[in-house]
């Protein structure tokens, strides 16, 4: 009776440990949590005066911006995306809601960021609908931009704070903004545009990159002599560090301002500072980088997902200038490697916001590691961009 007990309690574990071992794992579908996670943009509750810029793992809390952050646009811009990758005309309802928030910011001379508030808000509805008000917005944004240009430094001003500190400063992220200008042209026919575009670009091209195909976050000019004073950094971890962010903003854009130009050293400045970024010692086999390149405790750094979405949107427009496979083969890798459970935020997390992993500002230790606005539209972005290319 007992050898039949024991042999029936050994029946028991052993289907137990069988049916564990051929219990299959529930599979990961990014595209399924990629859509659930679209979902939390679209029910996220219209506020002119709460634009979601990120959330905190350690609070619990959304951060909400005015529409004079320089990352308000980023928000509808997502909406815009979502609705040309999915075609849910939800989506394009929604980003027009959330879009006309952000147009009192055409007025506002005081920031250098009007490509990212009203160029990724406004121009990207441009792609949807040939909407006049759209246009009018982004010229006016583009005239506002224009009375931070110096002429005779040959840059548009990037901040005003710190004025104990800078006399014109100009961070690489300025380079950005270069696109609304040049749609401000084609808008509207006038050249004064473009020209200010290029001028900030050559100036840019020349003080702004170091030997090795790097670039510094923020040089600030001599009001007098109207010369490079300084090379510093402001959110990278030291001067001569290389923010990733700041390599990502730099190659984006001089590969932008090729598409306009067609000039062949912003080809070539863009290649250089892709090479650089590619390849560095420093740069994770999975192609997500740290947030820079030289923080001290490389591999127990935090992630920039934002810095690797930046390059791999533009490396894909980049591909279609060269042909080279190896850009390609990045953004290929890059989104390969983020559309995972590590990345794409859980569907349990009500936020607004799709993946997780990016870095904010060093300077004021906020943002680090965390969903940010901006690591989702050029996550966004770069999927069209790879759509467009295969189909």
């Amino acid at each position: 009776m007992l050898k039949t007990h024991h042999f029936a309690l050994f029946l028991l574990v052993l289907c137990f440990t069988v049916s564990c071992k051929t219990e299959k794992k529930e599979e990961f579908h990014a595209h399924s949590e990629l859509e659930k996670r679209y979902q939390k943009l679209l029910d996220y509750p219209l506020d002119s005066l709460a634009f979601p810029r990120s959330y905190s793992h350690e609070s619990k809390q959304i951060k909400k911006v005015l529409s004079k952050d320089w990352t308000s646009g980023f928000f509808a811009g997502n909406l815009w995306q979502i609705y040309e990758l999915t075609g849910n005309e939800a989506f394009k309802e929604r980003a027009q809601k959330w879009t006309v928030f952000i147009e009192k910011e055409k007025f506002n001379d005081r920031t250098h960021d009007m490509g990212f508030k009203v160029f990724n808000s406004f121009g990207q509805g441009l792609k949807f609908e040939d909407n006049q008000a759209y246009k009018d917005v982004i010229v006016k944004s583009a005239q506002t931009l224009s009375s931070r240009f110096n002429e005779k430094i040959g840059s548009i001003r990037s901040w005003d704070f710190n004025r104990d500190k800078w006399q014109f400063p100009v961070i690489i992220d300025n380079m950005m903004n270069l696109e609304l200008l040049f749609e401000a042209t084609i808008i509207s026919g006038d050249s004064t545009y473009y020209k200010i575009a290029v001028t900030h670009a050559n100036t840019t091209l020349k003080n702004h990159f170091r030997p090795n195909g790097s670039t510094w976050h923020v040089l600030d000019y001599d009001t007098i002599a109207h010369q490079p004073r300084l090379k510093v950094t402001h959110q990278g971890v030291a001067d001569n560090s290389s923010w990733a962010r700041g390599q990502g903003w730099a190659i984006y854009g001089y590969t932008m301002a090729y598409r306009y130009t067609k000039d062949e050293k912003y080809l070539n400045r863009a290649k250089a500072t892709a090479a650089f970024f590619l390849n560095h010692k420093n740069l994770p086999e999975d192609g997500i980088p740290y947030w820079d390149f030289d923080a001290p405790n490389i591999p127990n750094e935090s992630r920039d997902l934002s810095a690797g979405a930046i390059v791999a949107s533009a490396l894909i427009e980049l591909y279609r200038y060269t042909t080279d496979e190896t850009y390609i083969n990045y953004s290929k890798k890059f989104l390969k490697n983020v559309q995972t459970a590590d990345y794409i935020l859980s569907s349990d997390i009500d936020i607004p916001f799709i993946l997780d992993h990016s870095f904010g500002d060093w300077s004021k230790r906020s943002e680090m590691n965390e969903p940010i606005v901006y690591g989702d539209y050029y996550f966004l972005e770069a999927l069209l961009r790879l759509n467009a290319l295969e189909n």
